[in-house]
C-alpha cells in the first residue's frame, strides 16, 4: 500500500506553536526522531499511532494521503494502518510460532506459504535461531522483537511502522530497518543511537515537546554513517565470538 503521512504541527509543551508546522514522510521512507529524555519523541509517535486528529495535548494531527482518518480506523484492530515495535516486547500467548505466524497470516488474508519466510528473516536479525516449534512465552526479548519485525515487513499490511529505541534490543538493527523499509512501509525510529539517526534519510530534532526542525542526511553524513556501520558489524561480531566463549584477539 503506497501512502504518505502527514504530520500538521501543534504546541510544545508551553502551549505555544512548534517550530515544524508540517511534515510529509512517504512509503520506502526512513525518518528519525531524534532528542534528548523529555523532548517529546514518545508524544510524537504517540499521536502517529493513534493518528490524532487534533484531540491530544499536542494538538497535533496526522493525515494520511491528504485525509484525517474517521473513528473506525483509528480505532478496529482489523483495519490497524500503524504498527509499533519496541524494545520491550514479550508474547503473551501460549503457542507455537508457526501457530501464531499461520493464524496472523489468515486474519490479513495471506497465504501461509509466507510462514516460513518470516522465520527465515527473523533469524537474520536475532543470533539465536528461532525456528516453527519454539513456544513464543519461551523466546528472548531480542527473539520476540526480531520475529515481530520480519512479521511485520512480511505478513502485516500495516504501511507505518513506529520504531521506538530498539539500539539495545539485541536485534541486528541496520538489518532490520532495511528489512522493514524495503517492504515499502513508512518507517519511523526514535532513537539516541547515532548509526540509527544518520541510517535515516531525514532527522526530526525535537526540543521542549514540539518539533524543532528537520534536518536532512548530508554526503558527508553518509560517509560517517558507513563508518559507524563497520564499527556496528564489527561489536556484532566481537560480541558473538565471547557469548560463544571464543578468546578475543587470537587466531
Amino acid at each position: 500500500m503506497t501512502i504518505e503521512l502527514t504530520i500538521l504541527g501543534g504546541v510544545d509543551k508551553n502551549g505555544e506553536r512548534e517550530q515544524v508546522d508540517q511534515l510529509e514522510l512517504r512509503s520506502g521512507e526512513v525518518v528519525s526522531i531524534v532528542g534528548p529524555t523529555g523532548s517529546g519523541k514518545t508524544t510524537l509517535i504517540s499521536d502517529i499511532e493513534q493518528l490524532a486528529v487534533g484531540d491530544t495535548p499536542s494538538r497535533r494531527k496526522v493525515l494520511l494521503n491528504g485525509r484525517l482518518q474517521d473513528i473506525r480506523t483509528r480505532t478496529d484492530p482489523r483495519n490497524k494502518l500503524v504498527a509499533q515495535l519496541s524494545q520491550n516486547m514479550h508474547f503473551l500467548a501460549d503457542m507455537k510460532v508457526g501457530e501464531f505466524l499461520e493464524m496472523h497470516a489468515r486474519s490479513r488474508g495471506k497465504d501461509r506459504s509466507l510462514v516460513p519466510r518470516v522465520v527465515e528473516a527473523a533469524n537474520l536479525l536475532t543470533g539465536e535461531a528461532v525456528s516453527l516449534d519454539c513456544h513464543l512465552t519461551a523466546l528472548s526479548g531480542g527473539q520476540s522483537r526480531a520475529l515481530m519485525a520480519a512479521d511485520i515487513a512480511i505478513i502485516s499490511d500495516s504501511p507505518i511502522v513506529l520504531i521506538d529505541e530498539i539500539e539495545n534490543a539485541g536485534i541486528k538493527k541496520q538489518e532490520g530497518l532495511r528489512m522493514l523499509a524495503g517492504s515499502g512501509k513508512i518507517v519511523v525510529v526514535v532513537t539516541h543511537d547515532p548509526l540509527l539517526a544518520l541510517l535515516a534519510s531525514r532527522r526530526v530534532v525535537m526540543s521542549g515537546g514540539g518539533m524543532r526542525q528537520v534536518v536532512g542526511r548530508t554526503d558527508r553524513e553518509i560517509q560517517v554513517c558507513s563508518q559507524l556501520a563497520e564499527i556496528d558489524r564489527w561489536l556484532i561480531s566481537l560480541r558473538d565470538s565471547i557469548r560463544d566463549g571464543r578468546l578475543v584477539g587470537t587466531a
